[in-house]
């Protein structure tokens, strides 16, 4: 009897749990920006988090931590109680950082578990409207020029676009000066004001300023052409072949959340991503929504992390 007892209690308290589970949210989610406002990651938040406030019946709250390279909203979301209600807004910075910051106070593959990946977006180089080149060609041109001190400004050290930057100076034979900064937008800003020459950003967060003229397109830096720009060519195309970085945003979760919450945001966020007027918005600012599972994210992250290391280290690239 006692035996009885004890496995209807077990099995009561399972069912416990998993209605628990089954009713999240049960109060304000917050999702993590490792960024400022106005970039990509910030913009893809936002909409997100709308999106699933209305879905879901509780708040969402945008809390944007910039800063190293986007790794410290990232130690920040590892560090708080996993139960879903904390979310980090991800992005393939947080795959390229274990193989150029060898000081990371988290683990990103052990103390962060994938969710789904949000949308994937084209990178593009990009000059202020006054820059004296239009092509590839001629910026490498102008980089190479006697006395010639070209900067680039990229989304912080350590970061895909720090990296692309450095895959540049490889492939052109350049030496582009790096500049870091804390985030897309503030980058931008300086890039239109004339203060860096030039730019690797995704095409979500710059397709604005393209399509005001303030900046101007040079070439796309993924394998194939960005379809928001599609007159724009890929460097690959343009005298740098095999050229493809790429950037992704996604969300994660600290380790040990239980799985019937990951399945729930995952389920819900897929759901939005598949809504037509969504999937509009989203090919319209120069990102293609993505939607896939956690298991499917977790294998894209840890294919990445091994081919930016051999990156990183082709470029004897270390920014701590």
């Amino acid at each position: 009897m006692k035996r009885l007892l004890s496995h209807a209690l077990l099995a009561a308290i399972a069912l416990t749990g998993a209605a628990a589970h089954a009713q999240y949210p049960e109060k304000p989610v917050r999702i993590v920006v490792p960024s400022p406002p106005g970039g990509s990651t910030d913009q893809l938040a936002r909409l997100m988090g709308q999106k699933l406030a209305e879905k879901w019946g509780q708040s969402v709250v945008i809390e944007n931590k910039p800063g190293a390279g986007l790794t410290l909203g990232a130690d920040f979301v590892a560090r708080q109680p996993a139960d879903g209600y904390t979310i980090l807004m991800g992005a393939v910075h947080h795959s390229i950082a274990p193989a150029v910051r060898k000081q990371l106070p988290y683990d990103f593959q052990k103390d962060l578990a994938p969710v789904t990946m949000v949308a994937v977006v084209p990178n593009v180089l990009i000059v202020p409207a006054s820059f004296p080149a239009s092509t590839t060609r001629e910026v490498i041109e102008q980089a190479k020029k006697p006395g010639s001190q070209l900067t680039y400004g990229s989304t912080g050290a350590g970061t895909a676009h720090h990296l692309i930057g450095e895959q540049f100076n490889d492939m052109a034979g350049t030496t582009l000066t790096h500049i870091p900064y804390k985030g897309s937008g503030p980058a931008l800003v300086d890039l239109m004001g004339g203060r860096i020459d030039i730019m690797f950003d995704t095409v979500a967060s710059c397709l604005p300023h393209i399509q005001s003229g303030k900046v101007k397109p040079i070439a796309v830096a993924t394998g194939k052409r960005s379809s928001a720009l599609p007159e724009v060519p890929t460097l690959a195309e343009s005298g740098l072949p095999g050229f493809d970085i790429g950037s992704w945003f996604g969300f994660l979760v600290p380790a040990g959340t239980p799985a019937e919450v990951i399945e729930k945001i995952h389920r819900d966020s897929a759901d939005i991503l598949a809504e037509p007027a969504v999937r509009k918005q989203l090919l319209t600012m120069g990102a293609e929504p993505v939607g896939n599972t956690p298991k499917e994210m977790a294998e894209q992250i840890a294919r990445e992390m091994r081919e930016f290391q051999a990156l990183a280290d082709k470029a004897n690239l270390s920014v701590d």
